[in-house]
């Protein structure tokens, strides 16, 4: 069994931050989306993964993530020249592949369930396809699956302005070496891509075995700002250790469920948890609320921030406003020159520098 994860595409929607960088490496609670899947697919004991690439992020993605054995896996890194689809880029990853089943993962979904229950169904049951639905409320918006009874697919369909069921597909699907012959039979939709929805159709239309299981618990795609800081809420609220590094002076108060990094330094302030603070950081003369994530070598003095990320490098000086529901990119630069409004909400690219007078 073998693992394909997809990290390629141009991450439009989380613009202007991945101007400079991949959608799959913005970190949620200090840790890149792109590692969530990795550790849950090593977790549910797959451990030869590819990763799919693009030319404009591939190199940053390799340098980051590695070989795989900081994840205890092998990592192949397989470049997908044009983003013409989910099925091309299974197509580009066949010599990958082989004759292996796998599980294909996209890059920028994050799910709370394990993959080991669904692994084991579509082992045990030797199925074609396997895909994860969960429940939505604006299934319009989503691929959709009409299931029988017992779970098998019957139909899909991309976006339906009339859908058969509120089951959108989650971005984890199971499969044979069939879906390759399935992929070999479509023809680009209206977009120009290989849809994965018409491979998954074709392997139903041939009397394939393809079967649904539904997730039990939450499920985040990405690649958007508030889904983003919504998942770094949920990550924070479930899975944050709790650690007290670095250099707490006796005038500061930290409450909660707080990780601080070594060597940060917190000079009277309040971190109230939530809260995750990396490596080498100075924060002074702050309130740092629920829900924030303050990345390696971040320097906040006189700020007060809540249910937030702040990536590596940035700066927030003398922002004596409220900043709530906001994204900051690595090196970024906020500084206060004149007290004038009452709150402030950001999403600011890499690099930058905004000065409010």
């Amino acid at each position: 069994m073998k693992a394909l994860i997809l990290s390629g595409g141009k991450g439009t929607r989380l613009r202007p931050l991945t101007y400079t960088g991949a959608k799959q490496l913005v970190p949620v609670a200090n840790k890149p989306i792109l590692w969530y899947g990795i550790e849950s697919i090593v977790d549910a004991g797959i451990t030869d993964i590819g990763i799919v690439i693009s030319p404009e992020t591939g190199e940053e993605i390799q340098e980051i993530t590695g070989n795989g054995d900081h994840f205890g896996a092998k990592i192949t890194y397989i470049l997908q020249e044009h983003p013409l689809g989910l099925a091309h880029a299974v197509k580009v990853a066949q010599p990958f592949l082989g004759d292996s089943p796998f599980i294909m993962y996209l890059g920028d979904n994050l799910i709370q369930d394990s993959l080991k229950p669904f692994f084991s169904k579509f082992k045990e049951e030797h199925l074609d396809g396997l895909i994860l639905l969960r429940q939505v409320s604006n299934p319009s918006a989503f691929g959709v699956a009409k299931i029988d009874k017992k779970g098998r697919v019957l139909k899909l369909v991309e976006k339906p302005k009339d859908p058969p069921s509120n089951l959108a597909l989650v971005g984890v699907y199971f499969f044979s070496p069939a879906i390759h012959q399935a992929i070999g039979s479509i023809v680009p939709s209206d977009r120009g891509e290989l849809e994965i929805t018409d491979a998954i159709q074709e392997l139903i239309n041939t009397e394939k075995n393809v079967e649904s299981l539904q997730l039990n618990g939450w499920w985040l795609d990405t690649g958007k700002k508030d889904d983003l800081l919504e998942a770094n809420r949920i990550i924070l609220d479930t899975d944050l250790e709790i650690s007290k590094g670095g250099n707490i002076d006796e005038k500061s108060q930290v409450i909660g469920r707080v990780n601080i990094g070594e060597g940060s330094k917190i000079i009277n302030s309040t971190v109230r948890g939530p809260v995750i603070i990396g490596q080498d950081c100075h924060i002074e003369n702050c309130f740092i609320g629920p829900y924030t994530s303050v990345g390696d070598q971040v320097t906040l003095i006189d700020a007060d921030i809540e249910h937030s990320v702040l990536l590596e490098g940035s700066q927030i000086l003398e922002i004596h406003q409220r900043i709530v529901d906001s994204l900051i990119g690595r090196r970024a630069k906020l500084e206060m020159a004149h007290q004038r409004p009452k709150a402030l909400q950001f999403m600011i690219g890499d690099d930058s520098q905004i000065e409010l007078v």
